[in-house]
C-alpha cells in the first residue's frame, strides 16, 4: 500500500471560496484561522479518509471600504478581503451617539445592497443580514430615527430607537422584558402630541395592549410591585435569626418565639465554641490571667420584661406601639401573648439596650484573696456586699480588712474621665509655658527654661499614660475584723474585692534618698520611715508631702496647719501604707502648675502603684 502527498495552492475567490480538486468547492468565507485547519478536516473528510492535513495561509488582499454618516470615526479602510459589514461597523467605533442603529446601509455602485439592523445582532444575536464587503464599498450610517424611552422596573431601561411601526410588546422585548418587581398589569405612556401638547396614557398589559404602536417621544414607565408583604411579620433585635416570618390567621407571640431558646444568638454559640478551641488547643483552658475574666455572660442578656410591636394601620396611616412582656408571652399569658397582624415588627431587646430595674439584671462578681471560697459568683436579687461575703462564708483569719481593694467599672470610667481632662489641662498649660518661654531674651534664662519645660513634658506625658483604677474606699478601720464591717454596699455587675493579707512593708517613694520598702513596725511614724529613706533630697518638696493609704485613702501635710504640722511627721502608719515625697517643681514659674499633681492624681484613684510609675 502507497501514499500520496500532495500540495494544494488555494485563491479565495470573490465570494470567499476556494476550489480544491476532487474535493470541490469550500466557502471559508467568515471563518477564523484558528478554526480552518478544523474546518477543511472536516470538509475533506466527506471525500478522503485516513489522510493528514497542514494548512498555511499566504498573504490576504486588501479592499478598501468607506464609512460616513453619523459613524464615530469616518473615514476610508483598508480590511481584509474576508471583512464583511459588521466587521467594518467595529473598525470605526459604529454609530456616533447621533447616528442610527437600525437602519445602516451598505451601498454598492450607487445601489443599496443591504439595510443592517444592529440591534438584531446586540438583542438577538442575529447576523443574518451581514453581508461581504467589496473594494469601494460605502457603508452609510443615517441620522438616528424615532426614540422611544423604557424607564421604571424593566431589565434594561435606556433610550431605544424605534423601527417600522414598532409594538409595546417588541419594545419590551427589546429592553430585556419586565423585571421580577413589576407590576404585570399595566404601563403609563407620556406622549407629546402633535408637537404641541403632551399627554400621559395607559397601556394594558395586554395581548391588546402589547401590539398598540409606540411614538416618536414616548416615555415608557413600569411601574414596580409594593414592597409590602401580605402575610408576613418581621422579628428583629436581640434574636438568633432576625428575619420576616410567614403570618396566618390568629397568629400570636408564642406561635412566632416558641421557646426562650428560640432566641440564643450565634454570638452566645460562637463564644463558646471559641471557649472550647482554646481548651484544647492550649490543653490548659485559658491561661490563669484570663480564666477569672472569662466567667461572665456570654452575650447580650434578654429584657425578658419588655419587648415591643410596632404596628401599621392601614386605615388611618398611624403608626402604633403596643408593648408587651416577652417571657409571660412566651409561657402562654393570655394578656401579654398578643395576637399579631400582617406587618407588625416585633422587636426583641437586650437588657443594654433598654437599661430596667438593677435587681433584675444578673450580675457578676469577683471575690479574690483572702476570702474562705475566693470565686466568680452570681449575685442575688438586692444582694449587697456584706450578704454576698456572708454567703460564701467570710474572711481567712489572715485577711488584713484594712487593706481590701474594692473596684467598679461604673467607678472607673468616671476616674478616667476627669484623669483625662486633667492631663489635658496639663498638656495646655504647658504649651502656654513653651510659647511664653520663647520670647525669654537673657540665653542663660532661656536654656534654664527650656530644661525645666523638658523635665515638665517629661512628667505630664507619664500622667498621660496613667489609668484609673475605680477603686472605691470602703472606709474600714486598721483594726477592722470580720463580715459585720464591711458596709451594706448594694453590687453592681463586674465589681471585684480583693483582701490581701496583711502585708509586712511600709513604701516610701518620690524625691528622697532611698525610694524602698521598710518593715513595718507599730511604734514607727511617717518622721521615721522618712529618716530611714534618708529623708527628702534637695529636690524634694518637704511641704506637701502626703501618704496614701492601703485602704486607697489620701492624707497630705497640707491637711494639718503650719502649728500643727508636727502631727504629720507624727501620724501613725500602718501596714501597706505608702509615703509620698513629690519633687519641688517651684524652681521657674512656668512649673508651678504641676504642684499639686500627686495628691489630684491619688484622688481620681491613680493609686500608689500609677504614682509610683510617675517616681521610679
Amino acid at each position: 500500500m502507497g501514499s500520496d502527498h500532495v500540495n494544494y495552492r488555494a485563491v479565495v475567490d470573490r465570494s470567499g471560496a476556494i476550489y480544491i480538486p476532487t474535493v470541490g468547492s469550500i466557502n471559508v468565507a467568515g471563518v477564523r484561522y484558528s478554526e480552518l485547519h478544523d474546518y477543511l478536516q472536516s470538509e475533506f473528510g466527506k471525500t478522503y479518509k485516513n489522510f493528514q492535513l497542514s494548512v498555511n495561509l499566504g498573504r490576504l488582499r486588501s479592499i478598501q471600504v468607506f464609512v460616513v454618516g453619523q459613524a464615530r470615526r469616518q473615514g476610508s479602510y483598508t480590511i481584509s478581503s474576508l471583512s464583511t459589514l459588521v466587521d467594518a461597523l467595529f473598525a470605526s467605533g459604529g454609530p456616533s451617539k447621533h447616528g442610527s442603529m437600525r437602519t445602516i446601509q451598505l451601498k454598492r455602485d450607487g445601489k443599496v445592497i443591504t439595510t443592517f439592523d444592529l440591534y438584531d445582532l446586540i438583542a438577538n444575536g442575529d447576523k443574518t443580514k451581514d453581508a461581504k464587503l467589496a473594494s469601494g464599498d460605502v457603508i452609510y450610517i443615517p441620522p438616528m430615527g424615532p426614540q422611544v424611552a423604557m424607564a421604571g422596573s424593566v431589565n434594561t431601561p435606556a433610550i431605544f430607537e424605534l423601527k417600522d411601526r414598532t409594538t409595546l410588546g417588541e419594545m419590551i422585548a427589546l429592553a430585556g422584558g419586565l423585571a421580577s418587581t413589576a407590576a404585570g398589569e399595566r404601563v403609563l405612556v407620556e406622549r407629546i402630541e402633535d408637537h404641541r401638547i403632551r399627554k400621559a396614557d395607559e397601556f394594558d398589559l395586554t395581548e391588546q395592549g402589547l401590539v398598540r404602536e409606540l411614538h416618536d417621544g414616548d416615555v415608557i414607565r413600569f411601574l414596580h410591585i409594593s414592597p409590602k408583604f401580605e402575610n408576613a411579620v418581621t422579628l428583629r433585635g436581640n434574636v438568633a435569626v432576625p428575619g420576616r416570618y410567614p403570618w396566618h390567621q390568629g397568629m400570636h407571640v408564642s406561635d412566632l418565639i416558641p421557646s426562650r431558646a428560640f432566641l440564643v444568638t450565634d454570638q452566645y454559640w460562637n463564644m463558646q465554641n471559641k471557649l472550647a478551641v482554646n481548651a484544647q488547643s492550649t490543653g490548659l483552658g485559658v491561661k490563669q490571667a484570663q480564666l477569672k475574666n472569662d466567667v461572665k455572660r456570654l452575650s447580650s442578656e434578654i429584657n425578658w420584661e419588655y419587648a415591643d410591636i410596632q404596628r401599621f394601620n392601614a386605615q388611618d396611616l398611624t403608626p402604633s406601639l403596643v408593648v408587651f412582656n416577652l417571657g409571660k408571652a412566651i409561657e402562654g399569658d393570655s394578656e401579654q401573648n398578643l395576637e399579631l397582624q400582617p406587618n407588625d415588627v416585633v422587636t426583641i431587646f437586650a437588657q443594654n439596650d433598654i437599661q430596667g430595674p438593677t435587681a433584675e439584671r444578673a450580675k457578676f462578681v469577683h471575690l479574690e484573696g483572702e476570702l474562705k471560697k475566693a470565686g466568680v459568683y452570681q449575685v442575688l436579687p438586692g444582694e449587697t456586699l456584706r450578704q454576698l461575703v456572708n454567703r460564701i462564708g467570710g474572711f481567712t483569719p489572715q485577711a488584713y480588712l484594712f487593706g481590701s481593694e474594692f473596684t467598679r467599672e461604673s467607678t472607673r470610667v468616671d476616674q478616667q474621665t476627669r484623669l483625662n481632662q486633667y492631663a489635658n489641662n496639663l498638656d495646655q498649660s504647658l504649651a502656654r509655658s513653651t510659647a511664653a518661654a520663647s520670647f525669654i531674651s537673657d540665653a542663660t534664662s532661656a536654656e534654664d527654661e527650656k530644661a525645666n519645660l523638658a523635665e515638665a513634658k517629661n512628667t505630664v506625658d507619664k500622667v498621660k499614660g496613667l489609668q484609673a483604677t475605680g477603686r472605691i474606699v470602703l472606709e474600714l478601720k486598721p483594726s477592722a475584723k470580720g463580715v459585720d464591717v464591711l458596709p451594706d454596699l448594694p453590687l453592681e455587675d463586674g465589681d471585684r474585692l480583693l483582701v490581701p493579707f496583711r502585708p509586712a512593708t511600709v513604701n516610701v517613694i518620690g524625691a528622697v534618698y532611698n525610694s524602698s520598702a521598710f518593715i513595718y513596725k507599730p511604734e514607727k511614724n511617717v518622721s521615721d520611715y522618712l529618716r530611714l529613706a534618708g529623708g527628702p533630697t534637695k529636690s524634694g518638696d518637704k511641704g506637701r508631702e502626703f501618704v496614701i493609704r492601703a485602704d486607697g485613702s489620701t492624707v497630705s501635710r497640707q491637711q494639718h496647719s503650719v502649728l500643727i504640722s508636727r502631727s504629720f511627721n507624727a501620724l501613725r502608719v500602718m501596714p501597706g501604707d505608702t509615703i509620698i515625697v513629690p519633687e519641688k517643681l517651684d524652681r521657674g514659674a512656668t512649673l508651678r502648675f504641676l504642684k499639686d499633681f500627686t495628691a489630684i492624681l491619688a484622688q481620681v484613684g491613680v493609686g500608689a502603684a500609677g504614682i509610683r510609675a510617675v517616681f521610679p
